[in-house]
């Protein structure tokens, strides 16, 4: 079957590592996409803006996708290709801080408004799990699917998901 050709990775549940190894492959995966090369062609000299957006546990356990979330922008930074701006409740703590800096900060320090990076690309997706048991064996089966969007266009310019296979001691 398709499950036997994954590699079996550490036993146990979803961990910090593994969030870290998918959102670099992940992420990898993205840049090498065509979506990339169409942007930098007809934008010389300027990287794409990408904000993370919701990734939805539909998982069987209680995995925390905000971790997942900031090892995608981490490895998106890292890879030096594009540009993160911050999603939804994080972009508004932002301006509520601007807002308060407009208030209570020096006039040399106050951070000006109508600057925000504004963002080409949304990436969103979801961490499902499949239990597969027999006698005593159980393995669980990770897949992490997402999409990267055009903003402006509302088209799903990339797809890809990623399989993740972990045996769980009884």
């Amino acid at each position: 079957s398709l499950h036997d050709a994954l590699p079996i990775y550490l036993s146990g549940s979803w961990n910090d590592t593994d969030s870290r190894m998918v959102a670099e492959e992940m992420v990898n995966q993205i840049l090498t996409g065509g979506w990339l090369t169409d942007f930098t062609s007809k934008n010389p000299g300027k990287k794409p803006v990408v904000v993370v957006g919701i990734i939805y546990n539909k998982s069987h356990e209680h995995i925390n996708s905000d971790t997942y979330i900031k090892d995608v922008e981490k490895a998106f930074i890292n890879s030096g290709k594009v540009r993160v701006a911050q999603a939804g409740e994080k972009r508004e703590e932002l301006r509520r801080e601007r807002a308060g800096q407009q208030e209570y900060a020096s006039a040399e320090t106050t951070k000006s408004w109508g600057k925000e990076l504004g963002a080409d690309f949304l990436l969103t997706g979801d961490i499902n799990s499949i239990i597969d048991q027999y006698k005593k064996e159980k393995v669980v089966f990770y897949q992490v699917n997402l999409n990267l969007s055009d903003i402006e266009t509302n088209e799903v310019i990339w797809v890809g998901d990623k399989k993740l296979k972990k045996y769980i001691n009884n």
